[in-house]
């Protein structure tokens, strides 16, 4: 069996890309924390995907990505380069949203995209994600934890958990 390559590439190199994050976009809020009802309807709170989706193409300090496996779009990531206010602790770059589809779940492309990703954009990161969310929670700690070979910081805080790390030194891809 011939395993396709998984890339990354910049959602805004084409218009394509970004119609596509913006089709499964709410499959991305329901799997966020599934049976909470956390995530209202976009529509109930005034918002709308297309208008938040727009955002992060407008914002010069926001990095959409989209993620492949050969040429077929799988995922989609955020990165967001963090605007550090004074006294806090430096952050460069955070993981705001992130995505494989269900039917590309478990084979390796979520931890292949991850690596690419804090590899092109090396620097200290931070990663979030509801407590509440196990299985999130059990992919972060693996991905983070492999990537860095142990050499992070973890806490819980307000039912999220943060991963603090630097994708800056050398580790294995």
């Amino acid at each position: 069996m011939i395993v396709e390559t998984v890339s990354v590439r910049d959602a805004r190199a084409m218009p394509a890309d970004r119609l596509w994050i913006q089709g499964v976009y709410r499959e991305y809020l329901d799997d966020l924390n599934p049976g909470t009802g956390l995530f209202p309807k976009l529509r109930e709170v005034g918002h709308r995907e297309p208008d938040l989706i727009a955002h992060w193409f407008g914002d010069p300090n926001t990095f959409p990505l989209v993620i492949l496996r050969g040429s077929e779009p799988v995922g989609f990531a955020r990165v967001l380069r963090v605007v550090q206010g004074a006294g806090q602790p430096r952050i460069d770059y955070r993981m705001a949203e992130f995505f494989v589809t269900r039917a590309r779940r478990r084979l390796g492309i979520g931890q292949k995209a991850v690596q690419l990703i804090l590899s092109r954009f090396a620097g200290r990161w931070e990663i979030n994600e509801y407590l509440r969310n196990a299985s999130a929670v059990s992919f972060w700690r693996r991905v983070v934890g492999a990537y860095t070979r142990g050499s992070y910081q973890e806490r819980v805080v307000n039912g999220e958990v943060r991963q603090v790390f630097d994708s800056a030194r050398p580790h294995p891809v």
